[in-house]
C-alpha cells in the first residue's frame, strides 16, 4: 500500500480538518467519550472544569476540556454503525495520519473511546435504570465484512454462530469484545454482558408496525444465544478499534427491557446517573 493518500481517499476541509468531524488534530485529547445524541455532549461536558473546543458539522457536535486537570474530549457520533465508520476512521487519521502531507505515521497513536449510551435488554432479569458494560458484541450490520482483514473469534462468538437459526441473517454477522484493561474502571457495573449490535431500530429490534419482523421471538432467541442487551453503535466501535489498534469500551443504561416490557420511569435522571457514573472513573 502506497504511503501517500489521495484526495479523494482522505478528504479533507478547506481549513485542513477532517472532512465530516470538521477536527483538527489539536482538536481531541486522547480519552474520548462517544455518545449517540448531539445534545448528550453539552450535558456531558458541562462537568469539565474548561472547555476549550466546541466544534459541530452535522450529527458531530465535539467538545475538548479538562476534567480534574486532564484533557478530555466528548463527541456525538449520531445514530448506527455507519456513522461510526466515519468517526473511528476520522478519529484515526487525526492521530495517525500526517494530514498536511497525507501521509501515514511511522508511530502509532493509539485513543481511548468510552461510549456512554443507552440500551433495551433481552434479558428478563435485568432491571431497567442500571449500568450495563459489554464485554462481547455480535454486530449484525455486516459493515465488518468491507474490511479487509478482520478476524476475531473467541468461545461466544463461536457458541453463537453454531446455534444462530436465521441463515439470511448469519453471513453478515461478526464479532469483538471489548479492552478488557478499560474494562476494570467499570468492574463495579451491576452487569456485564453481551451485546447485539442492530442496524435499525424497528424490525432488526423486533418492533412490529405495518411491516412485519422476520420472527416474534426474535430477540427471545438471541437472549438464549447468550445476548443480554442491544443497541446500535458498539460493534463498529469494538471491532474498528481493534483493527486500528486503539481501546474501546461501552458503558450503557438500560432504559428498557423488552421481554418484560418495561421502559424506564425517568430516564433523564437516568442519563444523568450515567454521565457521573462514567466520568467518576474515567479520570482518578
Amino acid at each position: 500500500m502506497l504511503n501517500k493518500l489521495a484526495a479523494s481517499e482522505l478528504v479533507l476541509n478547506d481549513d485542513g480538518s477532517v472532512y465530516h468531524l470538521n477536527l483538527l488534530p489539536e482538536d481531541i485529547a486522547e480519552k474520548i467519550i462517544l455518545v449517540g445524541d448531539p445534545d448528550r455532549v453539552a450535558k456531558v461536558s458541562k462537568y469539565f472544569d474548561k472547555v476549550e473546543v466546541k466544534k459541530n458539522k452535522r450529527e458531530f457536535y465535539t467538545h475538548t476540556g479538562t476534567l480534574r486537570g486532564e484533557r478530555i474530549t466528548v463527541m456525538s457520533t449520531g445514530i448506527g454503525t455507519e456513522n461510526i465508520d466515519i468517526v473511528m476512521n476520522e478519529l484515526d487519521a487525526l492521530v495517525n495520519i500526517d494530514l498536511k502531507n497525507k501521509e501515514f505515521k511511522t508511530e502509532h497513536s493509539a485513543l481511548q473511546l468510552f461510549r456512554m449510551g443507552t440500551c433495551g435488554s433481552v434479558n428478563p432479569e435485568v432491571q431497567v435504570d442500571n449500568m450495563l458494560v459489554t464485554q462481547n458484541v455480535v454486530g449484525l450490520d455486516g459493515l465488518m465484512h468491507f474490511y479487509q482483514d478482520y478476524e476475531f473469534e473467541n468461545e461466544f462468538s463461536k457458541n453463537f454462530l453454531a446455534q444462530f437459526p436465521y441463515p439470511k441473517i448469519k453471513p453478515m454477522l461478526y464479532f469483538a469484545d471489548w479492552a478488557e484493561e478499560l474494562g476494570e474502571l467499570y468492574k463495579d457495573a451491576k452487569y456485564h454482558g453481551n451485546t447485539a449490535t442492530f442496524p435499525g431500530f424497528y424490525a432488526p429490534q423486533g418492533r412490529q408496525l405495518r411491516l412485519k419482523a422476520v420472527d416474534d421471538k426474535f430477540l427471545e432467541t438471541l437472549n438464549d444465544l447468550g445476548v443480554t442487551n442491544f443497541e446500535m453503535e458498539t460493534s463498529a466501535i469494538y471491532a474498528l478499534s481493534k483493527l486500528l489498534g486503539h481501546k474501546a469500551i461501552t458503558v450503557n443504561n438500560v432504559i428498557a427491557n423488552r421481554r418484560r416490557g418495561e421502559f424506564s420511569a425517568d430516564h433523564h435522571t437516568s442519563e444523568k446517573n450515567l454521565i457521573e457514573w462514567v466520568l467518576e472513573r474515567i479520570i482518578k
